[in-house]
């Protein structure tokens, strides 16, 4: 069995920092949380750093504020009409949430809490309540429409709603899941890689030492990769979250 150092699995381990407990439920800290608290702080630290000093000219931190609101913005407007930016905090926090989580999880001796499916499904459905509320309470019983595509033959008319019922249902599921595949599958590949440099230099001896390099080349040619990848799926989780949006503003369409 792999040492704990060299095990992929055991970055993804849960570990208590200090326990706490609210009758028969553990509420105890624990290294995820921190990571959230931490990745919470480092964005409200960003945004106040960029935005405490306004000037015409901006500097490096303010034309990165910038630079994500707006492309946050535009992504709502694209997806979900002017009317979709009343919803502007909630996915622009989603987006920096999942951004933070993502690129911290790559730092060594770091958590991940993207790689967690319960952290994942828990965005995914504070998405699907957004809609589901947003959907009752702007059109009521109209907002079933969703489910009813304009065009389709009565005859399998009671088939498609089946199916976009189902497709419905499934989303908080398919939302969370690909998040958490992601970071999970991109974080025991290049713990794998950094595990092998270590092993061969290890195990072997003299010149055969430098069997190494081929492991730390792939390892360094991951990096930039997984960070391409936790901007996409922050990306991917947040245009997904303005498309839902949509539809709960615009059943009919």
């Amino acid at each position: 069995m792999a040492a704990d150092g060299l095990d992929p699995i055991a970055q993804f381990e849960i570990h208590k920092i200090f326990e706490l407990s609210l009758g028969k439920y553990d509420i105890s800290f624990t290294n995820s949380s921190l990571m959230m608290t931490i990745g919470a702080g480092l964005i409200c630290l960003f945004l106040f750093m960029g935005t405490s000093k306004r000037s015409l000219v901006p500097g490096r931190l303010q034309s990165m504020a910038e630079i994500s609101y707006e492309f946050v913005a535009d992504m709502i407007r694209s997806t979900a009409g002017r009317d979709g930016l009343k919803f502007f905090p909630f996915i622009y926090a989603l987006f920096m949430f999942i951004l933070f989580a993502n690129i911290l999880g790559l730092i060594p001796f770091f958590f991940t809490t993207t790689s967690h499916i319960i952290v994942t499904f828990a965005l995914a459905m504070s998405v699907m309540i957004t809609v589901l509320v947003v959907g009752i309470w702007k059109h009521g019983f109209k907002f079933l429409k969703l489910f009813v595509p304009e065009g389709v033959p009565i005859v399998i008319l009671p088939l498609v709603v089946l199916l976009e019922v189902i497709s419905f249902l499934s989303r908080p599921f398919s939302h969370g899941i690909r998040l958490w595949a992601n970071m999970l599958a991109g974080h025991i590949m290049l713990k794998l890689f950094a595990g092998f440099i270590i092993m061969l230099f290890v195990a072997l001896s003299g010149p055969l030492k430098i069997a190494a390099i081929a492991p730390f080349i792939m390892t360094t040619a991951l990096m930039p990769l997984e960070i391409l990848v936790a901007f996409l799926q922050a990306y991917v989780f947040a245009i997904l979250t303005s498309v839902y949006i949509n539809d709960a503003l615009h059943p009919g369409h």
